[in-house]
């Protein structure tokens, strides 16, 4: 944690995988609180998860700053959402890479976050899927055409080498997950490095 706030992170990404909506296996609710001990940064936690509507209040009462649901999970969409916000957390809503961008919309004034997932979840280290520029693009439009108040996020495959064209294509909040904990240099480095890149973009 010390590294991503020297590095000058403005969010932790908690990705929570169960098993079942994705292959992989992290950690729970008992984590996310140590997190949230941990560092001063607010968490934005990415529930991979089967039934996320049976898991959010224990994610808001750990610390979660976000909490993020998948469309094809939950299974009362508004009403998970609401629970999040009456928690005292805020809402996100995100889409796996082969679901079109169509399925959230509905929710999306009712979203502080959307977030576009330009890998397929549960494993890290892949290559990022070029469908994502174009879901940012549209969601884009739609955030600014209703005048919301949504970040808009992407997660997956982002590297110094694509980060402008995703701040290009819209987002506000950039997810950098091996580019950064596998980079030769370390984290705080490869931290720096993003926020400079990131500082130089046009938008």
């Amino acid at each position: 944690m010390g590294a991503l706030e020297r590095g000058g992170a403005d969010w932790v990404h908690v990705d929570v995988m169960d098993g079942h909506f994705v292959p992989n296996l992290t950690f729970g609710p008992k984590m996310v609180a140590d997190l949230h001990k941990a560092t001063r940064l607010p968490l934005d936690v990415h529930l991979m998860i089967e039934r996320p509507d049976d898991w959010v209040d224990r994610y808001v009462e750990a610390g979660a700053a976000y909490v993020v649901v998948h469309v094809e999970a939950a299974r009362a969409v508004s009403a998970t959402l609401a629970r999040i916000r009456d928690g005292g957390a805020k809402a996100g809503i995100t889409l796996n890479p082969d679901t079109p961008v169509d399925a959230i919309l509905p929710y999306i004034t009712e979203v502080d976050l959307a977030l576009v997932m330009s890998v397929n979840p549960g494993f890290g280290g892949q290559k990022f899927i070029e469908s994502a520029i174009g879901k940012l693009q549209r969601l884009r439009k739609e955030i600014d055409a209703r005048r919301l108040s949504v970040e808009l996020e992407v997660d997956g495959g982002v590297k110094l080498d694509n980060v402008h064209r995703v701040i290009e294509a819209g987002a506000s909040v950039v997810v950098a997950g091996s580019a950064v904990f596998e980079a030769p240099e370390g984290v705080d480095a490869a931290m720096k490095k993003f926020r400079t890149a990131l500082s130089q973009s046009p938008h």
